[in-house]
């Protein structure tokens, strides 16, 4: 038993320094293209620039979070993009043709959120289906039904102006308060998957899904639990979209799930499952955020970002297999 235990703190302390290279390997990479983009760019460096890199990253930050706790448990959830787009017609409908206030519409969107999400836990979890179909499957499903109660037209928030200011308000050095509702969602997602027992477990589905089981461990709940999370926070970056748009776009929300896992795994979030944080997928986000920004004020077009930007997914791809061989 010693040995084991033993053998077990190793690997934990090579699990949690191969993290840390990663972390440092992330923030570095950002550093280098703030650094890059500000010497061959005059207008990439202009204060208003600088504070658009953090604007840019919060709904696809808040978005990767979610999708964090999904890939440590060894899944995939496709269906964050659109349901986020669902979220936001759903606190669209609350607030503009129910007439409810904004304190109802915003919780709205983040049950809508948690309930879509837990129904992808329970198809996973009960249903056995594999989360690349189950989360597939609810992104089409979610589309639908942001179309269908929208009638495919936009739901503006004209009648709510304190919707726009309370999120993109700028209270502390011309900052929009999306930029702190995403560093507070960030600080709320590290603290829950590193100090409470859905983080505890989170990890340990990972890393031995079966040995958790045998442990005595009900892995379904917490399975369920977890894609439950990642649609809460998807709930949540529906507000942050639908403010900074001041409306509800149905048609918004197909490719965004591709930006969130982009930034997990960029951040340092295996696909493999049992590694991961939040401040690596903070990282990740800001670092497709100053890609993309700084791509576009040089020029490049379009789709040679796109390319650009799958060129960095799948080196960070292997980049984490070659770590994870190196340690076994």
């Amino acid at each position: 038993m010693a040995v084991t235990t033993g053998a077990t703190k190793s690997r934990l302390s090579s699990v949690a320094s191969g993290d840390s290279v990663q972390r440092l390997l992330a923030l570095g990479a950002l550093v280098i293209l703030l650094a890059f983009f500000s010497v061959i760019s005059t207008p990439f460096r202009t204060p208003d620039n600088y504070i658009s890199i953090p604007v840019a990253t919060a709904v696809n930050g808040v978005l990767a979070m979610g999708v964090t706790f999904v890939i440590i448990t060894g899944g995939i959830d496709l269906s964050v993009g659109t349901t986020m787009t669902f979220c936001t017609v759903v606190m669209g409908l609350v607030v503009t043709q129910a007439g409810l206030p904004l304190y109802i519409g915003l919780p709205a969107a983040l049950a809508a959120g948690a309930l879509v999400g837990t129904v992808n836990g329970l198809l996973i979890a009960k249903a056995k289906i594999p989360p690349f179909i189950a989360t597939l499957g609810m992104m089409s499903i979610t589309r639908g039904l942001a179309q269908v109660f929208s009638d495919v037209k936009p739901i503006y928030f004209e009648g709510t102006p304190e919707f726009y200011s309370l999120f993109m308000g700028k209270p502390l050095l011309g900052i929009p308060n999306a930029v702190f509702i995403m560093f507070g969602a960030a600080v709320v997602a590290s603290l829950v998957l590193t100090k409470t027992s859905l983080g505890r477990y989170t990890f340990a589905l990972g890393s031995n899904e079966e040995a958790t089981r045998l442990s005595g461990v009900n892995v379904d709940r917490w399975k369920i639990a977890v894609y439950a999370v990642c649609g809460l926070y998807a709930g949540l970056a529906g507000t942050l979209i639908a403010a900074r748009m001041n409306s509800a776009q149905p048609s918004v929300g197909m490719g965004y799930e591709l930006d969130a896992i982009a930034a997990a795994v960029i951040g340092g979030t295996s696909l493999s499952g049992g590694e991961g944080s939040i401040f690596g997928t903070v990282i990740g986000a800001f670092i497709i955020s100053t890609l993309t920004i700084g791509l576009s004020i040089t020029g490049v077009q379009d789709q040679y970002k796109l390319v650009i930007t799958g060129l960095v997914v799948i080196g960070a791809v292997w980049l984490d297999i070659l770590r994870r061989n190196r340690r076994s």
